[in-house]
């Protein structure tokens, strides 16, 4: 691939303010785009007594949802690498706000299925997309500067949003009216005013000559990097698990039905996961990546020891330390790939790091939803925790 990635477009001095405004720009953005994509996971239990489906049918609606962003990461995900990064968010921000019109005009189950199918494409072609945008944009602003900021915000931006998107949405459902429509409202305001702010930022690509031979994105990953992408698949399938059917079992097997509580449920997942991801600076590096191994096993435990007891507070302990060790593992994965990929081909390694995560988001919690047709909620949840800790003992040896 011939393809040259600047750190800033010709005309612009490096260094310049301009992109160091245009980066809190695009974490903004990359955070609106991440909440909106969780808006939908408080709100299941109000879908399910409207229309009547199974905790199964959730999982199949998340699932779609994934494939989406599968889908989006293979065939697109590396493409801003030659066409520009303002060229891939500004078209992925536009399937999302087609996606909050659909929930509003089509709310049936199908409409439900073919919005969340939008939202995953939308978000497939933001997620490397947006982070490749921020370690360039980082990188003008500040050429002797370490990544740190870089990965910090850049993961906050990613787990941030998508825990906040569960919070506001729990919020808006338990205390307002018409909640299975405000929520999309507020945030069609907020992806129409991102696509304003995409559309304000300098480009950090330059087109090549010679425009290369298309394919769809290829994984190529081995030795540390695999490793490292399998903890971000272990990762993912523990913030898949809260974004799907977490809340509808807060509300059926531990008896707490309040919406502001199901949207909290996920948010203190993915917070944990970002506020250890800021404190993960102070760690060594070479001991980060076993921390967060450490700590999602031991959340797993808490959390299955809360399923059986039958106990919030335990379930609530568990998920806010397996978010921890989730975004450690997460922030970890990002920061080696982006850090050894070849600034041309930055898109497209993160897109493939993307991609083995949200098979993580999608395969472990669609085979819950399966195991949910057989056995009851609670022992398909244990079940789930116990192959998580499988997965990470072996990662953990292979380390």
């Amino acid at each position: 691939m011939t393809v040259m990635t600047k750190p800033a477009p010709t005309g612009a001095p490096t260094g310049s303010a301009r992109h160091g405004a245009a980066f809190w720009l695009v974490a903004v953005v990359y955070l609106v785009a991440l909440a909106f994509s969780t808006i939908p996971a408080p709100l299941y239990p109000l879908y399910q007594a409207a229309d009547g489906f199974s905790s199964f049918t959730v999982t199949v609606i998340f699932a779609v949802y994934a494939v989406g962003v599968i889908v989006a990461l293979l065939l697109a995900g590396h493409v801003s690498d030659w066409v520009g990064r303002r060229r891939v968010l500004l078209p992925a921000l536009a399937l999302e706000i087609v996606a909050g019109v659909l929930f509003l005009a089509w709310p049936s189950l199908t409409g439900l299925i073919v919005a969340r199918l939008l939202t995953g494409l939308g978000v497939g072609l933001l997620t490397a997309t947006a982070t490749a945008y921020l370690l360039e944009l980082h990188t003008a602003h500040r050429p002797q500067a370490s990544g740190t900021r870089f990965e910090v915000v850049s993961a906050a931006a990613n787990l941030g949003g998508l825990g906040t998107g569960t919070l506001v949405a729990g919020f808006l459902a338990q205390f307002v009216t018409a909640p299975l429509r405000t929520p999309y409202v507020v945030f069609l305001v907020l992806l129409v005013l991102s696509v304003v702010a995409v559309a304000a930022v300098p480009e950090t690509v330059t087109a090549p000559s010679v425009k290369p031979k298309y394919r769809p994105q290829r994984v190529r990953m081995s030795g540390k990097s695999l490793v490292a992408a399998a903890g971000a698949f272990t990762a993912f399938a523990v913030f898949g698990l809260f974004t799907s059917l977490a809340p509808g079992f807060v509300a059926a097997g531990l008896h707490h039905p309040s919406r502001l509580l199901a949207g909290f449920t996920a948010f203190l997942v993915f917070g944990a996961g970002a506020a250890a991801q800021s404190a993960a600076g102070l760690l060594p590096a070479a001991r980060r990546f076993t921390i967060g191994l450490v700590a999602q096993a031991a959340g797993l435990v808490v959390l299955a020891a809360g399923m059986l007891a039958t106990s919030l507070p335990l379930f609530l302990i568990g998920g806010a330390i397996a978010g921890a060790g989730a975004g450690i593992l997460f922030k970890s994965a990002v920061g080696r790939i982006a850090a050894a990929a070849p600034a041309d081909e930055r898109g497209a390694a993160l897109a493939g790091l993307f991609l083995v995560g949200y098979a993580g988001l999608t395969v472990p919690v669609l085979g819950l939803g399966v195991a949910t047709l057989f056995v009851a909620s609670t022992t398909a949840m244990l079940w789930f925790s116990g192959i998580l800790l499988a997965a990470l003992a072996v990662i953990f040896a292979r380390r």
